[in-house]
């Protein structure tokens, strides 16, 4: 365990655990709108698909483990980097150069922070179902009306459009400074990397999106 010690003393060990904590949680979100995409098949497509999951609770629970080490460990060192990047630079620059910073680089601890609110929200809203008494009187095998249910309130499927804007901003930077700090960048492809980021990041956010907007908007009933 030599090498664990490392990496939590040493800065760039610490990037190194983020960005692999960072594509587990992303490969987690590729997986997770996978699912719910169904909710536009229809509702024995959803429900069918939440069932099978409940199928293999040993699966479910071990997963769930694994997801919750990596995002507190994702969490952890990213706190750990920007504590330690303020340290090293305890007054801020006379004049900032943000040229080459981009918006959602320059935002990463706000939508960070947004992104954790919103978890703790979204698991309290679907899961735990203690924010809306007439989900938590359903029985857990309708999703599909659960869903509906709970994205026809607009202040529900607004913040939920806001925390999309923010895992979108997140993830643009956050999945190219992965190749960055894995040292798999190279000029052949860096301008398909920086493309790639943005691309997956805005991506993903649009199809999770897309699903509270659908219903709010009456095009899923």
């Amino acid at each position: 365990m030599s090498w664990l010690k490392h990496a939590v003393r040493n800065p760039i060990g610490a990037k190194v655990l983020m960005a692999i904590t960072g594509i587990m949680l992303t490969g987690f979100l590729v997986a997770h709108i996978s699912g719910n995409l169904l909710i536009f098949v229809g509702p024995q497509a959803i429900n069918a698909y939440a069932e099978g999951l409940r199928q293999f609770p040993a699966v479910l629970w071990a997963a769930r483990a694994g997801l919750l080490v990596a995002f507190v460990t994702h969490i952890y060192f990213a706190a750990y980097v920007t504590m330690g990047n303020r340290a090293a630079r305890p007054q801020p620059y006379a004049f900032s150069n943000t040229v080459q910073a981009t918006l959602a680089s320059r935002s990463m601890v706000l939508t960070g922070m947004v992104m954790l609110a919103f978890i703790i929200f979204h698991l309290a809203h679907f899961t735990w179902r203690i924010t809306d008494s007439e989900i938590s009187a359903m029985g857990e095998f309708d999703v599909y009306q659960m869903v509906i249910r709970g994205f026809r309130q607009p202040m529900v499927a607004g913040s939920y459009v806001i925390a999309m804007v923010a895992i979108g901003l997140h993830l643009s930077h956050g999945i190219a400074s992965v190749f960055q700090t894995l040292g798999l960048n190279h000029p052949r492809y860096n301008r398909a990397v920086r493309f790639a980021g943005p691309a997956i990041g805005v991506g993903i956010a649009l199809l999770f999106a897309s699903i509270p907007l659908s219903i709010y908007l009456g095009l899923v009933k």
